[in-house]
């Protein structure tokens, strides 16, 4: 086989002889120009595609990241690269990321070619499950056995491998490694954990009389609906209850009245536990309230205590609300453990109950308790007291000595390289090893650094808890750059509306991609955009293009302006829409639509899309703020349910912002409530 020699590293004389090029310095470079950081993209365009790099690359030799070039050429020609020069590589940069990734890579094909001695020679342990079974291959090539304790233990705690240890398994089953006790502890985690194909692969070396029992498993997972059907038939025995019971709980999720069905006819059938059986009641109870069934409140009332938990406290609550059942609310909050209670959602909800019966006292306590915080519920409960919102701002105090300290460490300036290079992922990889270990200080001067190369996810995945949620110049930037606010203006859409939604959506991060497929700032589906596009007369050049700021913000606020315009104009609604679907939307506006808006969002039953509006309403509420100074109060943007809602315009009324008199935190200091323009 042919194979890949790097031009630039030779051994000679037994010592490793490397080019000047290799080792970047410690001390702050200059800042690279635009041409080195345009020659830098040509080049490792080239070396990913296994075109001649090196011929682009000729005047990059001090540049920082020059390193990823020879990285890329052998990722590209790995089924080629010889084992000398990925070791040269390895050795010149023990501590880079892409030698990391080389390593892993390589080790990966050193695997498929079976080259088991080139693989133990370069493996080191933490690198993942299939690595790991790789190496236990390795030594079962060489001759070694296995032992359950020292090579499989930590693996058998997995309730799925990848496919490279199904070999490892095969030797240990052969070996009588996988007694029947250790495969169902495996089998019941893997149940545990929903893993059907786990469950039916390690069937065949149970016993033979004990093989029905885990494909029962197997099939309560993959169709419960069909496990019920066939339980009618099997003898009362402790594994056929516990499959009885994982289907029936399964089937409750999917279609809550047929498990309620199969349910009355197994429930006498088999001598089911306390535990399955409260799994089981705690299900029904559940999904039936999900669904708000017309029962479902006295099921949650009369579930046992011991099948109780937050959710179905919380949702016994939810049905009340959707009924407007106020003493009914009320009941259910105070059955909620304190720490439950003590949640905003729930302090709210209860000063809404206490207003509804004549309590108003007490509502306004503890409305005026929720007031003076910039959350959802805050606003909300300011709204309430007809009071202006609370946002007392803080701003970070300068530090240009340890500003420059930072800057010389190596890895941030490659994060940052990176990051101008148009290389996210690997520049926040960079960023991560660099601060490491950082102290709190340290930790937001460097997300005051990249916000102000226009890095903004930095800041807001770093000041999330404490005193630092109150930076909010860094935490909900104005990015005049990708045309924003002018996009939405044109859509049609208040901008901060859908500042918000880009922030609730990809917290800035550009090459955001969903497991749906959705990408970029606004996390919009290939498909979509090209739908949205075409409607809306924009060029469209692919799923790709979604990555560009400037062409997902065209497309997204445009999208956006469909959804409000489905839902006559509602910002929240359509916000919801976003989320869930708007379909799905139109469902709960046919069974719970003469709600208040409030307690709407209250009663969505995906957790997931309740928490995203309550997120976006508040966040567009900060934006609005941070963009004109004074707010359009939530109570105006969340109108009824039906009635056509206009987007702010120049004479809308608004709200002042206001600031408690808080203590300023350590390195920050308070900044008088107003925004910076959008331009800014």
């Amino acid at each position: 086989m042919p194979v890949f020699t790097s031009s630039c590293l030779a051994r000679a004389g037994g010592l490793l002889l490397a080019c000047a090029w290799l080792l970047a310095g410690n001390a702050q470079a200059a800042e690279p120009t635009p041409a080195q950081r345009a020659t830098f993209k040509q080049a490792y365009a080239a070396a990913e595609q296994g075109d001649d790099w090196r011929a682009l690359a000729g005047t990059l030799h001090d540049y920082p990241l020059y390193p990823y070039l020879q990285a890329a050429a052998l990722e590209h020609d790995i089924r080629n690269v010889d084992r000398a020069t990925v070791e040269a590589y390895l050795k010149q940069y023990p501590d880079w990321i892409p030698a990391a990734d080389l390593r892993r890579d390589f080790l990966r094909e050193l695997a498929r070619r079976q080259d088991w001695s080139g693989f133990l020679a370069l493996y080191q342990p933490g690198l993942g499950d299939t690595l790991s079974c790789d190496a236990l291959q390795a030594k079962l090539a060489q001759g070694a056995a296995l032992d359950f304790d020292r090579d499989l233990a930590a693996l058998w705690s997995q309730p799925n491998l990848p496919d490279a240890c199904d070999p490892v398994l095969d030797a240990a089953q052969r070996q009588g490694l996988l007694t029947a006790a250790r495969l169902w502890t495996r089998i019941d985690r893997a149940a545990d954990a929903g893993q059907a194909g786990t469950i039916a692969s390690l069937a065949s070396w149970l016993p033979a009389a004990q093989q029905d029992d885990a494909q029962r498993l197997a099939l309560a997972l993959r169709d419960p609906a069909a496990a019920l059907a066939k339980a009618s038939h099997w003898s009362d025995t402790p594994r056929a209850r516990q499959a009885a019971t994982l289907a029936l709980v399964r089937q409750a999720r999917r279609d809550v009245d047929s498990a309620d069905a199969s349910w009355q006819q197994l429930q006498s059938r088999f001598a089911f536990n306390a535990p399955q059986r409260d799994a089981i009641l705690r299900a029904l109870a559940l999904f039936h309230a999900t669904d708000f069934d017309d029962n479902a409140l006295a099921r949650l009332i009369a579930l046992p205590a011991a099948a109780q938990d937050d959710s179905t406290r919380e949702w016994r609550a939810r049905v009340a609300l959707a009924r407007m059942n106020w003493p009914a609310v009320l009941a259910a909050i105070a059955a909620m453990p304190p720490s439950l209670q003590q949640d905003d959602e729930w302090q709210y909800l209860r000063a809404r109950a206490l207003a509804a019966t004549g309590d108003t006292a007490a509502a306004r306590q503890q409305y005026a308790a929720l007031a003076g915080q910039a959350t959802y519920f805050g606003f909300l409960a300011a709204d309430r007291l007809q009071q202006d919102y609370a946002i007392c701002p803080l701003s970070l105090a300068g530090d240009p000595p340890r500003e420059q300290a930072l800057l010389t460490q190596p890895a941030l300036q490659r994060a940052f390289e990176l990051f101008a290079v148009d290389l996210p992922s690997l520049a926040r990889r960079e960023w991560n090893r660099a601060l490491h270990g950082a102290d709190e200080a340290t930790r937001r001067l460097a997300a005051d650094l990249a916000n102000r190369r226009g890095w903004y996810d930095r800041a807001v995945f770093t000041l999330s808890s404490g005193d630092a949620l109150r930076l909010y110049d860094l935490r909900f930037p104005l990015a005049s750059q990708d045309g924003l606010v002018p996009q939405a203006e044109q859509a049609g859409i208040y901008p901060a509306w859908a500042y918000a939604i880009l922030r609730a959506e990809s917290a800035w991060m550009s090459d955001a991609r969903s497991g749906a497929d959705a990408r970029g700032l606004m996390q919009l589906l290939p498909s979509t955009g090209a739908l949205v596009a075409r409607a809306a007369g924009l060029p469209w050049n692919g799923g790709a293009s979604l990555y560009d700021p400037v062409v997902n913000i065209a497309l997204g606020t445009r999208y956006l302006a469909q959804m409000a315009q489905r839902f006559d104009g509602s910002t929240w609604l359509a916000s919801a829409a976003y989320n869930a679907g708007p379909n799905r939307v139109d469902v709960w506006l046919a069974e719970r639509g003469t709600l208040a808006p409030d307690l709407f969002v209250a009663t969505i039953p995906y957790k997931e899309t309740r928490e995203y509006v309550a997120r976006v309403m508040a966040f567009s509420v900060i934006y609005d703020w941070r963009l004109n100074r004074a707010v359009v109060p939530l109570v105006q943007r969340m109108g009824p349910i039906g009635q056509q809602y206009v987007p702010p315009g120049p004479d809308t009324p608004r709200r002042a912002v206001a600031c408690p008199a808080l203590p300023p935190a350590a390195g920050a200091s308070v900044a008088a409530p107003a925004a910076s323009s959008a331009g800014s």
